[in-house]
């Protein structure tokens, strides 16, 4: 029976690695030959370790950083999702995007279900693990981000501000049904999206289906010009069999008031009149 590979790296290769993402070529492609020549093995691993250390200091130390500039909610993580309600196919697929992957093809995600089932949680949370790998991730309302492109375009400096979000691997617009339907809204929010296309990720939540875009881009032909970038590479996510989460606790919060009111009117009629 032949021998498995081992496909892990070298503790030389490894070395080199972390030496090229520090910018100190010479340094991994020499350390290694020069403490063996010197006799000195052992300081190899010693160097090595020391090496690690220092990777991961500076993946902790940009994850913070990242993490600051993303704006995305400390709580709307994976650890506190529920995934109870949504279908296996719909699990499937958010552990397949929790991977990130999808970032590193420029592929978008679009998050379609009424209010309250979960859909900005998922992508939210998405968001979490990839700046936990190190990505750069900004979480934004639609409407909010709409409103920075449109101040930006006034001022003559749309440019440069598609520059400055273009920084980021993945841009998550949340309801982005509820942008206004102003003509140059609609343009601006077009631009950006025009100028990510096959290049950065989007994460899109929206209440409205595809047939329903037009109330947001107005146009017919901008309207399928815009769907048609976003998912020419893309991962689409369905909610809609999924019940809605503020509706049940709305009801629960209900029915516990009316337990309550139910409860204190008996012990009422049960008092004896003074």
């Amino acid at each position: 029976m032949p021998a498995l590979k081992n496909n892990s790296p070298s503790p030389a290769e490894r070395f080199k690695r972390l030496a090229t993402s520090f910018r100190l070529p010479t340094i991994g492609a020499e350390m290694e030959s020069r403490l063996l020549q010197s006799g000195s093995p052992q300081a190899f691993e010693t160097v090595l370790e020391v090496f690690e250390m220092e990777a991961s200091d500076r993946l902790e130390r940009r994850v913070e950083r990242l993490l600051r500039a993303s704006h995305l909610p400390p709580a709307k993580t994976f650890e506190t999702l529920d995934y109870s309600p949504f279908p296996a196919a719909l699990v499937y697929q958010i552990k397949e995007l929790k991977r990130g992957e999808f970032v590193d093809r420029a592929e978008n995600v679009l998050a379609f279900g009424v209010p309250g089932v979960g859909k900005t949680h998922v992508l939210q949370a998405i968001g979490h693990e990839l700046v936990r790998q190190g990505r750069s991730v900004l979480c934004t309302p639609a409407y909010a981000l709409v409103q920075e492109l449109l101040a930006a375009k006034r001022d003559l400096a749309l440019p440069r501000l598609l520059r400055k979000l273009d920084l980021f691997e993945a841009v998550i617009l949340d309801d982005i049904g509820y942008v206004q339907q102003s003509h140059d809204e609609m343009e601006v929010l077009f631009t950006f999206l025009a100028e990510r296309y096959e290049r950065r990720s989007v994460l899109i939540t929206s209440n409205l289906v595809f047939s329903e875009w037009e109330q947001i881009f107005r146009n017919p032909m901008t309207t399928a010009a815009a769907i048609d970038r976003l998912v020419h590479h893309c991962a689409i996510l369905e909610f809609h069999k999924v019940p809605s989460r503020r509706g049940e606790e709305a009801k629960k919060r209900i029915k516990g008031k009316r337990a309550e009111s139910s409860g204190q009117s008996e012990a009422g009629q049960s008092d004896p009149a003074s």
